[in-house]
């Protein structure tokens, strides 16, 4: 992206300087990652439309108007002057930086995994989020033998990962992406043993693999470098149970002793907003299908999941998201990030 594309980038965004002076009276630490603006990376972009929605520069400008304390975004490689440019202002509005990458998937995939760490060390990102594998355990999977060849590929990916972060002095922050439950999620971290090397930790992603989402909170705080906080809904269904995001203070997630938790054991961590604007997702627990790759789950674990979401069964109607059109449904997801900004500020000390 050279100058002018910049100046029109964010020329687009339409942001006054009364905009900008608002944002910093409702500013909050809680940052905001881009699962939290599909919607709006949807819609035509005015003035520049050559300049994607997530071009980190971009979605800067546009969490600073919302009032986000910092971004975690993809940032790839970048060059000096560009790197430069994103560091000085995330600087000038009191913003953090993450990037959002992939592990290397082999030794000759290093060389474009180290030009990512340099990139996100050149704009002052101390963490780089990464997902060990792709898709759901339980929908990806047919039994666990696959699931855990899977997961040991990841694990040697990390391990070509780690000494590059170490040289850096980068941190890896693998999420908890309903893959690993907790038992073998602090297994591969022990077996990785680096303290260039932690959690992402999601606070409502493992409600999806049987496991009570404090209890998770609880055994992932000290390894988190970096935390996607959300709140959650659940319901029953035939086949299982619903689950969807919603904004913060609005689900059945105790978020206040979430985050006590976590500054306890690790103070420094940065918190991300992840709320996916989208219809639930059925987390199919009552069929064959979803057990084949869960090693070890039980049915108490299934007995007392289903007694949480009865007793935390969602009486609202949710927001027909899937019906929604692409103006409406990006203004439901600017809504609920606002709200969520706001409840952070206000209640969770963010």
């Amino acid at each position: 992206m050279n100058r002018k594309e910049m100046l029109c980038s964010l020329a687009a965004l339409g942001l006054s300087s009364s905009v900008a002076r608002a944002a910093d009276r409702s500013k909050t630490k809680l940052g905001l990652c881009t699962d939290s603006s599909r919607a709006q990376a949807k819609l035509p972009r005015p003035g520049s439309p050559s300049v994607p929605f997530f071009d980190p520069l971009n979605y800067l400008e546009y969490c600073h108007s919302l009032g986000a304390g910092g971004i975690q975004v993809p940032l790839g490689r970048r060059d000096e002057t560009y790197c430069s440019t994103l560091r000085r202002k995330a600087e000038e509005y009191g913003m953090f930086i993450e990037s959002s990458g992939s592990l290397p998937r082999d030794k000759a995939d290093l060389d474009r995994f180290e030009a990512d760490v340099r990139t996100a060390k050149a704009v002052g990102a101390g963490v780089i989020r990464v997902v060990p594998v792709a898709g759901r355990r339980y929908e990806d999977y047919d039994s666990l033998d696959q699931f855990r060849q899977q997961m040991e590929r990841a694990v040697q990916s990390a391990q070509l990962a780690e000494p590059v972060a170490a040289r850096h002095r980068i941190r890896l922050a693998i999420e908890n992406h309903k893959d690993q439950r907790v038992g073998e999620r602090i297994e591969t971290l022990k077996r990785l043993n680096s303290e260039y090397v932690g959690m992402c930790l999601d606070t409502g992603n493992s409600i999806a693999l049987l496991e009570d989402p404090m209890e998770v909170v609880e055994a992932f705080a000290p390894w988190a470098w970096s935390v996607h906080l959300k709140d959650a809904a659940v319901k029953e269904c035939e086949n299982g149970f619903l689950l969807i995001d919603l904004p913060l203070g609005e689900g059945f997630l105790d978020l206040s002793k979430m985050v006590e938790v976590i500054r306890k054991a690790r103070p420094e961590a940065q918190y991300t907003l992840e709320l996916i604007a989208r219809d639930p997702l059925e987390v199919p627990c009552l069929t064959d299908k979803y057990w084949g790759p869960m090693g070890d789950a039980s049915g108490r674990d299934l007995a007392r999941i289903l007694r949480m979401v009865r007793a935390h069964a969602h009486q609202k109607p949710l927001p027909p998201i899937g019906r929604m059109g692409p103006e409406e449904l990006a203004r439901v997801e600017e809504d609920y990030v606002k709200r969520s900004l706001a409840y952070a500020r206000e209640h969770l000390g963010l």
